[in-house]
């Protein structure tokens, strides 16, 4: 009676194993023949019984059904997007139910190489036709305008093959313009963690979104770090000098500036902030020198311009204020003298806010100062012109304002 017992126990048992392995062929007949819907019934019906659960096969067949419903459809939405990371899933638990090993049994069909081009029947469906299939479709709502859903599947795609750089490089793009800038943050890291990939792009933007959040701090830190990957480059250089200055490091901007100027004499941005910081140390001298040589490389460089003549401008205003603090005597003495010398300073400025002028025809500022500068000197004619396109821009009573 026993063995009669056990004998129907075995049957039964063998029965329910075969009825398993049914449901799992019944499922690949399913997607074989694009009934993905009653394939997926099928194998989850599998996958919740304990002869099956854990047959990395049967899991792997899972995320091929998702893929397959993932790429087939093309709303590209939020929820085709929870479909192709269920099918991510899939294939993660397949590989891991698998041993986790690439080259050995389920783990070769889950990353064999993806044929793109050839027909659908032949294609792999393995992880990487996921990422390809997630890939297209961010492409397909980047052209669409959808930037969202298109940062949503280049993530995916990136989640899928960290080691793609265009697609975390698109990724980061994409979520910096939307204003994400911690998933800006995720995918620009990953790039610098890349060997071989040229990072100079991950480390500008990763400056660029510190230092638009106010964190001068942190995008120092990534220059620093950017600059032992890539000492000679010109760019970082100025991103170290335009952080030093933001960070009151004066002496080590000073230090910066001299280093690139060795690599690079005739970087206009970098002469700028030369004659800028020793503007600051009092050196106006060595300053004008420096804002003139700008000019001298570029002659239309707005900034070189504009800062040459606003020295001059602020040279001739403390000589006029030298000059009204001395003793009636001491006036008498040296006014001729001073107030030609500055009066100099004036003449000379004026060449250089007429070309800054150049590059911002509408800059009032500007045309404030050439106004000022004219009528210090007495050129009516000159300083008519300005008042008539100051009265046209501001209005008649653009003095009062």
């Amino acid at each position: 009676m026993k063995k009669l017992i056990l004998t129907l126990a075995l049957v039964a048992t063998s029965a329910l194993v075969f009825g398993q392995k049914k449901v799992v062929r019944d499922a690949e007949k399913d997607y074989k023949k694009g009934e993905l819907e009653s394939a997926l019934t099928n194998i989850n019906m599998a996958l919740e019984n304990a002869e099956t659960m854990d047959d990395p096969e049967v899991m792997l067949l899972k995320a091929q059904i998702q893929l397959k419903m993932f790429g087939t459809d093309s709303t590209n939405t939020m929820g085709n997007l929870e479909v192709g990371k269920g099918s991510y899933e899939s294939f993660v638990s397949a590989f891991e139910k698998g041993g986790s090993d690439k080259t050995d049994g389920v783990g070769e069909d889950i990353y064999a190489e993806d044929m793109l081009g050839v027909p659908d029947n032949l294609r792999p469906y393995s992880i990487f036709t996921l990422k390809n299939t997630a890939f297209d479709k961010a492409v397909e709502r980047y052209n669409s305008d959808d930037y969202e859903m298109a940062y949503e599947f280049f993530n995916l795609a990136g989640e899928v093959d960290p080691s793609d750089t265009t697609v975390h490089y698109n990724a980061g793009f994409l979520a910096n313009d939307l204003g994400r800038t911690e998933d800006a943050r995720k995918h620009f890291n990953i790039l610098l963690d890349i060997p071989e990939y040229n990072k100079l792009n991950a480390y500008y933007n990763l400056v660029q979104i510190e230092s638009a959040e106010g964190n001068p701090e942190a995008a120092y830190d990534i220059v620093q770090q950017g600059r032992e990957d890539y000492p000679s480059d010109k760019g970082l250089a100025e991103y170290e000098i335009q952080l030093l200055l933001q960070l009151d490091k004066l002496d080590e901007a000073m230090a910066s500036v001299k280093e690139a100027l060795k690599n690079d004499p005739e970087n206009t941005g970098i002469l700028l902030r030369s004659g800028y910081l020793k503007e600051q140390s009092g050196d106006i001298e060595g300053a004008l020198a420096d804002y003139k040589k700008t000019v001298e490389i570029d002659p239309d460089f707005y900034e070189g311009n504009y800062y040459t003549g606003a020295l001059m401008v602020d040279r001739s205003r403390e000589i006029l204020a030298e000059l009204n603090n001395l003793s009636d005597e001491e006036w008498e003495k040296r006014s001729e003298s001073m107030g030609k010398e500055a009066n100099q300073y004036y003449e000379d400025a004026v060449p250089y806010f007429e070309r800054a002028l150049a590059q911002k025809p509408e800059d009032t500022n500007t045309m404030i100062v050439l106004f000022q500068i004219h009528t210090r000197l007495k050129n009516e004619a000159d300083a008519e012109k300005y008042n008539a396109k100051l009265v046209e821009l501001l209005g008649p009573n653009w003095m009062e304002n």
